[in-house]
Formats: C-alpha cells, sequence, structure tokens
C-alpha cells in the first residue's frame, strides 16, 4: 500500500511543478489573485467502493482575472503531503478538462479511478484528505493550491438481504426474519460478512406507505442476522442498516408476508 501511494504522490507531485510549486511546500500556496471557490468530489457524495474500480471525477472551481487555464486535485491520507509521510494517495488518470463559466472563472474536470488492487486496502476507509489548485491563464506562475481543502468520506460498500419465513403463515404463528449484513474486503476482494452490528428490522402493513421499525437486530460473527415476531396481517419486512464512518447506509429489498 505504501508503495502505491508512493506513486500515485509522486504523480501528483509532478502535475503540481507545472504550478511551479514544489510537492513538499503545496499547502496553501498561492501567486497571484487566483483563487478556488469549490471542489466537489464524486457528485457531493461519499465515495462508496465496492471489490472492482470505481471511476469518479472531481471538479475545481475557481476565479482569476485572466481566467482558469488548469486545475490538479488528489486525494491523500496522512499527516502531510509527503511521500515518505502518505498512508494512501489517488492521483487523476488524465488531464484536467476545464471549461470557462465566464471570463474570469472557470472549472476543471479530473478523471479518478479507486481500485482494491491497485490504490486500496481496508485500512484506507475513512475521510480522506483532497488537494486543489488552478493555474491561471497567461501566466507561468499564478495560481493557487490548497492542501487540504476539503475531507471526503471513502466507505467500504454494503450489501443487505432478508427473507421472512414461512410463507403464507397462519395468524399467531411464528415468523423468522433472516438475513445477511456483508461489506466489501478490500483486501481479498470479495465480500464478507459486517459483525456484531446493529440492523433495524422494519414493517409495512400491506396497503400502508411507509415502514414502522419493530426491534433492533445484531448482526453475529458471520454478519448473519435472525429474529422472530408473531404473524397479524398481510405484509413486508425489510432489514435497514445506517452505515458507520467507514461503511455507507443500506436498505434490503422488502420481502412479503401473506398471513391467512
Amino acid at each position: 500500500m505504501r508503495i502505491r501511494a508512493t506513486v500515485a504522490a509522486v504523480s501528483g507531485a509532478v502535475a503540481l511543478s507545472a504550478f511551479a510549486v514544489p510537492a513538499a511546500q503545496a499547502a496553501d500556496s498561492v501567486q497571484g489573485d487566483t483563487r478556488i471557490t469549490n471542489v466537489v468530489v464524486n457528485g457531493g457524495k461519499d465515495l462508496v467502493v465496492g471489490t472492482s474500480t470505481k471511476r469518479f471525477t472531481v471538479t475545481v472551481t475557481g476565479t482569476d482575472p485572466k481566467g482558469i487555464k488548469d486545475g490538479i486535485a488528489m486525494l491523500w491520507r496522512g499527516t502531510k503531503f509527503d511521500p515518505e509521510l502518505l498512508t494512501g494517495a489517488l492521483a487523476p488518470i488524465d488531464e484536467a478538462k476545464c471549461t470557462a463559466v465566464d471570463a474570469t472563472t472557470g472549472t476543471c474536470e479530473l478523471s479518478f479511478e479507486a481500485s482494491p488492487r491497485e490504490t486500496l486496502a481496508n485500512r484506507s476507509a475513512g475521510k480522506w484528505k483532497v488537494l486543489a489548485g488552478l493555474l491561471a491563464k497567461g501566466s507561468a506562475e499564478d495560481h493557487a493550491v490548497k492542501e487540504t481543502y476539503r475531507t471526503v468520506s471513502v466507505k467500504r460498500a454494503a450489501k443487505l438481504s432478508v427473507n421472512a419465513s414461512p410463507e403464507p403463515v397462519k395468524k399467531g404463528r411464528t415468523i423468522t426474519v433472516a438475513g445477511a449484513l456483508t461489506r466489501a474486503n478490500w483486501d481479498t476482494y470479495k465480500y464478507a460478512g459486517y459483525t456484531q452490528q446493529a440492523v433495524q428490522l422494519q414493517f409495512k402493513k400491506k396497503g400502508a406507505s411507509a415502514y414502522t421499525t419493530v426491534k433492533t437486530v445484531r448482526s453475529d460473527t458471520r454478519g448473519n442476522l435472525k429474529t422472530t415476531v408473531k404473524a397479524s396481517v398481510d405484509g413486508t419486512f425489510r432489514y435497514v442498516f445506517a452505515g458507520t464512518s467507514t461503511t455507507p447506509a443500506v436498505t434490503s429489498s422488502g420481502d412479503a408476508v401473506d398471513v391467512r
């Protein structure tokens, strides 16, 4: 992981060199009137990655009296933006595509790939810092670079299933509601049980518009879920997981039960 992070960091350092900014001095480097006004990662959503490569974009918007010529962005983890201190880094896979909003404002879009096989490991999940920079037109030196413009949550994708049985069932009898909570393992490239997590069992009566929470169930040592309820009326069961700092919220599909 450190080798892959270093490669990405070096790629970012090369891009920064076009801005006349040494990587070791990237923090809050500004020359001229260039200003960064907004940075959006993955459309403003958490970056959720499964077991395969995920592509996403980062857009950097800013202003300069002469307009915006080029942009750079990187996602990184560590105590300082330094190849020797990084624990994770994601660099753009191609050059920025910059468009003018008006004479002074421009937006640069950069494409990225996040891959468990190349740049992510389980310990990578969590908050990442976002470096952003813009280069002005008409000057080889006017620029703005901010080492940490914002942060973004990088999370391991999750799956949740439900199965209510028996179907149909007599009123007053016991219904067993089973399921499983799993999430992407970036070290093995497979999904595995997410253990000891609180998951809500919800029920929606036939004809109703909303679910209500019946109880909270905790996943076992393999991520499995299992509980029982009494059959009363026709309706649909589902499981709902609220998510954690490393795993997104997820809701199972519904499983309808016919009570006779």
